[in-house]
């Protein structure tokens, strides 16, 4: 019988040579940042962050409005969109908070210790984000896409944090 379970077992191994490559931790935080972001509710842009330590997930984040309030997927407008505002201005006209400060504050909101983390996010953070992140501890960003914000680049790069081009596959 136990034969028989070894050799029915191995029938759904793949051989060696078509498994698929083991994705490297970047890649595998990364490819959570973008699952993450699925759940935005944000009719401009899907955004994702996943705050790492020890290679252990501490908390996500996606942009949306804040907890129990309508979100623009809902309402069905996005007030930035009607009044024409360039992406990376004006950001008080808008209802949602950004993937990394929702991850940051659900950390906080679990009491979970981020100093010294890593945040793995499908764009790159905005001034605001990076000074949040910079006040947090994280010390490595890791993002797939720019975001148009020079100071922001300016910040992080003054805060000494590790930023890391993504070069896997860009998401809009």
């Amino acid at each position: 019988m136990e034969n028989n379970l070894v050799e029915t077992l191995s029938m759904f191994e793949l051989p060696e040579a078509g498994r698929p490559p083991r994705p490297s931790w970047d890649e595998y935080f990364m490819e959570m940042a973008g699952v993450v972001a699925k759940r935005s509710t944000c009719l401009r842009r899907q955004v994702g962050a996943v705050l790492v330590k020890d290679r252990h997930i501490l908390a996500t984040g996606y942009n949306g409005a804040p907890r129990g309030l309508e979100n623009c997927l809902a309402i069905g407008v996005c007030l930035r969109q009607e009044l024409k505002i360039p992406s990376g201005e004006r950001q008080e006209f808008c209802r949602g908070s950004h993937a990394e400060q929702n991850a940051l504050t659900q950390a906080a909101y679990h009491g979970v210790k981020i100093s010294g983390a890593t945040l793995y996010c499908t764009h790159m953070p905005c001034v605001t984000c990076a000074k949040m992140v910079i006040n947090a501890g994280i010390t490595r960003i890791v993002f797939q896409n720019f975001y148009p914000d020079d100071l922001a680049v300016q910040m992080l790069n003054e805060s000494q944090i590790e930023l890391v081009l993504f070069a896997g596959n860009k998401s809009k």
